[in-house]
């Protein structure tokens, strides 16, 4: 038999997050954000829950090229826009959107000779200092690329850098509003912080990512807790193992973890090979036979180790969720160290998917 790790996917639950984001942000779009293979959940395998998106938001053209495939006509936005003048062929085969962050672009879509006017989503950097043009050029671009025959539509996007925190987004809305004073058009601002916490941010277009898929943009689930998001991946595996321990015998490589006294301890069927975390402590919780318990000693790259004395019934065999459903990955997150959004991305290939519904 295959070996018992597996992620499922909820399409029910992806369904809702949608509806729920679109509660927040009634009066806007929604690009759904898809990149990174859809937060490790898979584009193919979410297209069927996100159908009543108005439009996906991703970085890859394989992905982009996937979904125009499986038969999606919507709009598809390119998020770090296009890489080279040759990908604009691609971009006009395919009917894509693209971000337009630097000089370099605009004239390459100058030189183009696209079958159809190309919309664009013009980046204002407004202080996070990745992408996108300072305010003080935004006008200037925003000219450029409106005297081009080859532009369609122009959008004004931005991206926070604080929404999920303490510091807000006042202090970037002040740049983006600065920049695009003189500028009429659709905006699109808000990521998923954004789109929970400041109304103000919505617009015409939101781009929700992680919350799509159930976990919190702060990384901490009691915020979300209340929103009515659910989680859509859940990662379950079973005991393949068991051993008794002695006080002062030590698990897993380098020993870092030693018992205090007698203890039963499970050998699940799940490691960093998988994509758990492996600088994940002794102590990350983890869900096992319908009981709270946590790890113990070193991630193996295809095996965990978990305390078991207080689910005493579990055995080889019982059932394990490292998170999902009864779980919150941000929990498991926030223990290890990192973000639901490494873990849920980080799934390796080597995991088998299913699908319900």
């Amino acid at each position: 038999m295959p070996r018992p790790i597996s992620a499922t996917l909820s399409l029910s639950a992806l369904s809702n997050n949608l509806q729920v984001i679109r509660r927040f942000a009634p009066h806007s779009k929604v690009w759904s954000v898809v990149k990174a293979n859809a937060y490790g959940h898979g584009v193919e395998h979410v297209l069927q829950g996100l159908s009543s998106t108005d439009g996906f938001g991703l970085l890859d053209f394989k992905e982009a090229i996937l979904l125009r495939e499986s038969g999606w006509q919507g709009p598809i936005l390119l998020l770090e826009g296009f890489f080279s003048p040759a990908d604009l062929e691609a971009i006009d085969q395919y009917g894509l959107t693209t971000a337009v962050h630097s000089d370099w672009q605009i004239d390459a879509i100058k030189q183009a000779k696209p079958s159809a006017p190309i919309n664009v989503y013009l980046k204002i950097n407004s202080g996070m200092n990745r992408l996108g043009f300072k305010p003080e050029k935004v006008e200037a671009a925003w000219h450029a690329l409106k005297a081009l025959p080859q532009v369609g539509e122009i959008t004004l996007m931005s991206h926070f850098a604080h929404a999920d925190g303490p510091e807000g987004v006042e202090g970037q809305m002040a740049q983006i509003l600065a920049a695009g004073e003189n500028i009429s058009g659709p905006r699109s601002l808000a990521n998923s912080a954004a789109t929970l916490w400041y109304p103000d941010t919505h617009y015409d277009w939101i781009r929700p990512g992680i919350i799509l898929y159930g976990a919190s943009p702060s990384g901490k689930w009691r915020d979300i807790a209340d929103s009515g998001l659910k989680p859509v991946m859940t990662l379950s595996t079973e005991i393949i193992g068991t051993q008794q321990l002695q006080a002062g015998d030590r698990v897993g490589y380098s020993g870092r973890y030693r018992a205090s006294g007698e203890q039963r301890i499970g050998i699940i069927a799940c490691g960093y090979a998988d994509g758990y975390p492996r600088h994940a402590p002794s102590g990350t919780p983890v869900w096992v036979d319908g009981v709270m318990t946590q790890t113990v000693g070193t991630v193996s790259m295809d095996m965990i180790m978990v305390d078991l004395t207080p689910c005493p019934q579990a055995a080889i065999g019982s059932k394990v969720e490292l998170w999902g459903a009864n779980l919150p990955v941000d929990d498991v997150a926030t223990v290890a160290g990192t973000l639901g959004y490494e873990l849920l991305s980080a799934l390796a290939p080597r995991v088998p998917v299913t699908i319900v519904e």
